[in-house]
């Protein structure tokens, strides 16, 4: 009997050097790819941004590259419209492989709006590039059902990880994303080395660089700043509430009123155009990094975090293409500049906390946001940002970004009742009952 124990063992061990062994090689084919593609997007999105600071009144043209996203996407993108909602979806309902035209059309999408003027982030394109080019390997490689669900994990963890420097919290976030309240541990090791490949090789390229944020000063933590913390918890998961209703709402308003989809980003477009023209800055378009830097450093308006929440939510409500990741690290930081009106706290702290989570309330995504505030402030500031991002994470209830998330554990127990159900079906669950 001991003799076949030890067989076995061993025949376990063997199986888990080849599980191993064929994780390494297809994750550091999609690292590598996802890389360097989220190199080549960094290096156009600078670009992109830099050319419409120095040429404004290229504004004036968003309508036209709203017909083109529109026209694009209409005629060529049924199938991909959905964005990172279809990889969750063939996540959880499996049906066919993603196409590959994806990642082209998010790619030229996303450039469009941000040379243009749209405010937009750059998670979404990155996620979408990576998840489609991880699913091409399922075909190659012949891999199961479930194998699939972890190579598509493997894909978002790249991109996440490529685009904003935080292997970490990328592979983190892609094993928490898919079903809120919990984490999809079978699928920890090659989402791990996805995230640590993709985010080797796009900084080998050397063609794009990450911003930098630090928080500089740091306050003990006693029963009153935990106090202070949850406070301002709440309040930046209340925010992410409202961004993602605010969102659905412009979105549905499109839908609803402008029957023809090429045409939403056209008229969205015009409307930003003029709205940018009318305030005479630029301040609340694109990504928003200098705001965001500043808002660790300088006293801001009190108004920016809610025009940033409007302009992005308007923008991709109408139909034009990025992410949301980068505005809602605006709209944190920037509420929490103006938090230290009332909460004794120091500004930098107040602005670190805010900047992840108000995007751990919108994504449902506590502990890869936490991590991801770790990897850019430093553990100083860990305790701090963890009561905020689980606090927002609690108080923006089951409302989120991505409505193909689905309720896995639910965040309270009035909520039992939307166990199993995505954020979609729950809109339209609580539409009915009114």
């Amino acid at each position: 009997m001991s003799i076949l124990k030890k067989n076995l063992l061993q025949f376990k061990q063997y199986h888990f050097v080849l599980f191993l062994l064929k994780w390494i090689f297809i994750c550091l084919l999609i690292g590598g790819l996802t890389g360097s593609a989220s190199a080549i997007f960094l290096w156009t999105l600078e670009w992109a941004t830099n050319y419409r600071e120095t040429n404004s009144l290229i504004i004036w043209l968003l309508p036209i590259a709203g017909l083109i996203i529109g026209l694009s996407y209409h005629y060529l993108g049924k199938s991909v419209v959905k964005g990172n909602n279809l990889l969750l979806d063939e996540y959880h309902h499996p049906t066919k492989k993603i196409p590959f035209k994806m990642a082209p059309l998010v790619f030229l999408g996303t450039i469009l709006t941000h040379l243009f003027g749209g405010s937009a982030g750059r998670e979404g394109t990155a996620v979408q590039i990576g998840g489609t080019i991880a699913d091409q390997f399922t075909t190659v490689f012949k891999l199961t059902p479930k194998e699939r669900k972890i190579i598509i994990i493997a894909g978002i963890s790249a991109g996440f990880s490529a685009v904003f420097g935080t292997p970490l919290a990328g592979a983190i976030f892609a094993l928490e994303v898919m079903v809120i309240g919990r984490l999809k541990l079978d699928a920890i090791i090659p989402s791990f080395l996805a995230a640590i490949f993709a985010n080797y090789f796009c900084d080998v390229w050397q063609i794009s660089h990450h911003t930098h944020y630090s928080i500089t000063k740091i306050i003990a933590v006693t029963p009153t700043t935990i106090f202070w913390s949850i406070l301002a918890g709440i309040l930046f998961g209340l925010v992410s509430r409202l961004f993602s209703k605010s969102t659905h709402l412009w979105s549905n308003l499109f839908v609803k009123t402008i029957k023809y989809p090429p045409l939403r980003p056209v008229i969205g477009g015009l409307i930003l155009a003029i709205i940018v023209y009318l305030i005479g800055t630029t301040k609340y378009i694109g990504l928003g990094i200098p705001t965001i830097e500043n808002a660790f450093n300088v006293q801001l308006n009190s108004y920016d975090f809610i025009l940033k929440l409007l302009f992005t939510s308007f923008t991709l409500g109408a139909g034009f293409k990025g992410g949301e990741v980068t505005p809602l690290f605006y709209i944190g930081a920037t509420l929490g500049n103006i938090l230290v009106w009332f909460i004794p706290m120091p500004m930098p702290l107040l602005a670190g906390m805010g900047f992840v989570a108000v995007f751990a309330g919108a994504t449902n995504t506590p502990i890869a946001c936490t991590i991801m505030g770790i990897e850019l402030f430093g553990i100083e500031s860990g305790v701090f940002i963890a009561i905020a991002c689980t606090t927002a994470y609690l108080s923006s209830g089951h409302s989120g970004i991505y409505g193909s998330q689905k309720i896995g554990s639910p965040k309270n127990k009035f909520l039992q009742g939307e166990k199993g159900l995505s954020l979609s079906e729950i809109i339209k669950h609580r539409h009915r009952n009114k």
